[in-house]
């Protein structure tokens, strides 16, 4: 299992409109893309897909943007990395176990189905609300006003 940068990015996206989309305030792919360091033309992408998804409601022309569909307290990590394309199984005869005849006697198989299926009940149970407002969730460090160089995703993203 491995969350690929499109993950990680939707999920730092989203937390960010999170963060600055009080009220449910629409907020432009380009604010987001500054505060999060991550290209537009990828976070377009990835907003296409939360859309399609009913993650996110969008509106175009001056004050458009982007604003949640639902609220925070029912949307989970797990939706948004499923909606971005992420795939959550530790391993690849998880998604083939059809074409696989040991599934039924493989204990390694049992073990790693067990893995996926705990941390995909981890991320279900985590919502965009818990990470605003749960201590567990927040940091005492603050965000730096402009990223260091050696940082920059946003010019090695298309």
């Amino acid at each position: 299992m491995r969350i690929t940068t499109k993950g990680r990015y939707a999920l730092r996206a989203t937390i960010a409109l999170a963060q600055m989309g009080k009220d449910n305030e629409m907020i432009s792919i380009n604010s987001l893309s500054e505060v999060e360091n991550i290209s537009s033309i990828f976070l377009e992408q990835i907003f296409f897909k939360l859309k399609k998804a009913g993650i996110v409601n969008s509106s175009r022309g001056p004050g458009g943007g982007f604003s949640f569909a639902r609220p925070l307290e029912t949307l989970t990590v797990k939706e948004i990395l499923d909606a971005a394309g992420e795939e959550l199984d530790l391993t690849l005869c998880d998604r083939q176990e059809e074409e696989c005849d040991r599934t039924s006697y493989c204990i390694s198989h049992k073990v790693f189905t067990e893995v996926t299926r705990h941390v995909n009940n981890y991320l279900d149970n985590i919502t965009m609300k818990m990470l605003l407002e749960d201590e567990d969730f927040k940091t005492e460090a603050k965000r730096p006003e402009q990223p260091p160089e050696s940082l920059n995703m946003a010019s090695k993203h298309p």
